[in-house]
């Protein structure tokens, strides 16, 4: 094995043999260090040694890359690490895993909230649930909207959702200060608006939380810090409802309206105790005169099947048949949305202050009680969860639940003061086409 000084002629020289196959050039100078000609013909710096007995050989790098005082550094650098009883090989593969390791932790700290917020709509779901109600899921790409749109309703443009500003942020930037921050200016605008933003922030805190990715770029609880739930609007529990007096008053301010597609909504929003996106959603298909029953999709389960009182069936049957929704619009969507302006005027016309649509809700079950259906059947033709607290809940069937639903229909019409002979228009209404 001939050794000799390395210099950059000799280097050079022993880059331009014409046959460097198996060809090693030591140095004298650097025990262990070597330059051969790699398998394509490439000259490299190698080191050989000892190692438990053992001959180990360690590609350093090419000579354009490693000057000759590096290259030699290097080799010392290798026997040293044998003297101390360390394998270099072992200590090359950690060093290259600690870089690799770093890269990705690195390459992890830049990803966005933007950058995530995406998969978490695709691929996130509620606790106990299959997927995204769909009405969440365009809240939740809403409040994360970059705005800049005409308006559907009015002029001008949208301004960007609450969560927007935070989609350029980084995930590990995300902490108690930052969203105090971030609250505080969208409060601004909307307290309840940024407070509902932070409720829909916070799952998606829990869903980073979860994913092993990113569990340890994330502070879940950020959300839930002291200064920030300190400045959030109180919760207070809606108990709006319609009063026995009140609802001649509400009825006679509905049926006025011009909308009749709306007023015929907003009846059979009290007739029934269903959700408003229920009915809403309400196709033909779904409306079974022969048999009198309503199927309604369903927020517990898929859907519900519910019986078809006599004063509603006429109702719905006097509706105008135009596609596929029993409660038509000209609009894009082709069935009702937001019937909140015309109950808005039924109200002013009736005298009542306030009451939501989910009051109608809360009202059809009040009255169900005065009318003395049993608290499992109002629950069952609402849509509530089963209970067993009331009376031992369990499901009737339709035949079981028509009794108590024509109960609930009759008090209604009779505090509304409609004049309604049920079993004469049943008997019409099974021979109608």
């Amino acid at each position: 094995m001939s050794k000799v000084a390395f210099t950059a002629a000799r280097i050079q020289a022993f880059k331009c043999l014409p046959d460097k196959k198996q060809a090693f050039l030591w140095d004298s100078t650097s025990p262990g260090l070597g330059l051969r000609a790699t398998p394509n013909g490439k000259p490299s710096y190698v080191f050989q040694g000892s190692y438990a007995g053992k001959d180990i050989r360690i590609t350093i790098g090419s000579p354009d890359a490693w000057r000759i005082p590096e290259a030699q550094a290097k080799a010392r650098e290798l026997q040293r690490q044998i003297d101390e009883g360390k394998d270099p090989r072992e200590q090359k593969r950690r060093a290259l895993a600690e870089a690799q390791e770093r890269q990705a932790e690195e390459a992890a700290r830049a990803v966005t909230v933007g950058d995530l917020w995406s998969v978490y709509l695709e691929t996130g779901r509620p606790k106990r649930k299959e997927a995204w109600k769909p009405r969440y899921l365009e809240d939740l790409k809403s409040v994360a909207s970059a705005g800049g749109i005409p308006k559907k309703r009015g002029t001008g443009l949208t301004r960007p959702g609450p969560v927007y500003p935070l989609l350029a942020m980084p995930l590990v930037s995300i902490d108690e200060d930052s969203l105090k921050t971030w609250f505080d200016r969208e409060a601004q605008s909307g307290r309840h608006q940024a407070t509902r933003a932070l409720m829909m922030f916070r799952g998606f805190l829990r869903w980073c939380a979860a994913q092993p990715k990113y569990r340890a770029l994330v502070d879940r609880d950020a959300g839930k810090a002291p200064a920030i739930v300190e400045s959030l609007p109180t919760s207070v529990r809606r108990t709006d409802a319609l009063e026995a007096a009140q609802v001649q008053s509400w009825w006679s301010g509905v049926e006025q309206l011009s909308n009749q597609t709306a007023s015929a909504y907003l009846r059979t929003l009290l007739l029934t105790g269903a959700r408003r996106e229920e009915v809403a959603a309400l196709t033909w298909q779904q409306v079974d005169f022969r048999w009198s029953k309503l199927t309604l999709a369903d927020k517990v389960d898929e859907v519900r099947v519910i019986p078809l009182t006599p004063y509603l069936a006429q109702l719905l049957m006097r509706l105008p048949r135009v596609g596929t929704y029993v409660f038509a619009s000209t609009g894009k969507a082709g069935r009702i949305i937001d019937a909140r302006a015309s109950h808005a005027q039924a109200l002013r016309s009736a005298g009542i202050g306030h009451l939501t649509f989910h009051g109608l809700r809360r009202s059809f079950s009040l009255l169900g009680e005065a009318a003395g259906a049993p608290a499992g059947a109002i629950a069952q033709i609402m849509g509530h969860k089963p209970s067993a607290t009331a009376e031992g809940y369990r499901p009737r069937s339709i035949d079981a639940l028509r009794p108590f639903a024509q109960r609930i229909e009759a008090c209604i019409l009779e505090l509304a003061n409609v004049q309604f002979e049920a079993l004469q228009e049943a008997a019409r209404l099974r021979i109608v086409k």
